[in-house]
């Protein structure tokens, strides 16, 4: 079977730069492209990051309508969506400030989160009930030690670990220099093991 070759940059900033022209002159259909091709990743960053699936829908919408306002100034010096994943980390990171603002107790509500809509990564039909209930609890963990961390940190390990973006991607997303994000990283996941180690020891 003959595979179709791999898209290179230049064809990724060509698609990307044709979608942004076909967007800015108001045609609806490369609208509707541009949301079904980044809906999914910015509604799993913003709950990765805020913890919430409801903030994380109401995010999800902001973020496209910040998007569709600064379209324009997009100059493809990024992918696309690295520029899109920058928009979920600012909007996200407001969203905690505001938070903090108000004195909310429970900013984050992972576990919460888990035990009212569950995850769909464990509603896997091969597993049986003593599988699922151990990789609820492991998942359960995971989120927790991920919660605890501060939210460079934490937003530093999302996109490396979970969402697999390059040193410079997450650098460019996070607005800060490349020796930034590999100290964030390897400060977040020596947080992460220390309290996954406590957590196996309760």
């Amino acid at each position: 079977m003959k595979h179709a070759p791999a898209l290179g940059w230049s064809d990724v900033a060509d698609r990307d730069a044709i979608l942004v022209r076909r967007c800015t002159s108001g045609d609806d259909d490369a609208c509707a492209t541009l949301v079904a091709d980044h809906q999914r990743m910015v509604f799993q960053l913003a709950l990765h990051l805020l913890g919430d699936y409801e903030d994380a829908r109401d995010l999800s919408q902001d973020v496209f309508f910040q998007v569709f306002r600064m379209l324009g100034r997009f100059r493809c010096q990024s992918a696309l969506r690295t520029w899109i994943y920058r928009i979920v980390i600012n909007q996200a990171r407001n969203r905690q400030r505001w938070w903090r603002r108000r004195h909310r107790s429970e900013q984050v509500s992972l576990d919460a989160h888990l035990e009212q809509h569950g995850d769909r990564a464990l509603t896997d039909s091969g597993a049986g009930p003593d599988g699922l209930l151990r990789r609820k609890e492991t998942a359960s963990k995971v989120w927790h030690a991920l919660d605890a961390l501060p939210f460079d940190q934490r937003t530093a390990v999302v996109l490396r670990e979970i969402d697999g973006l390059s040193y410079e991607e997450i650098a460019f997303s996070l607005g800060v220099a490349v020796g930034t994000v590999k100290s964030r990283l390897t400060r977040g996941r020596e947080a992460l093991r220390v309290r996954l180690r406590e957590a196996r020891a309760v």
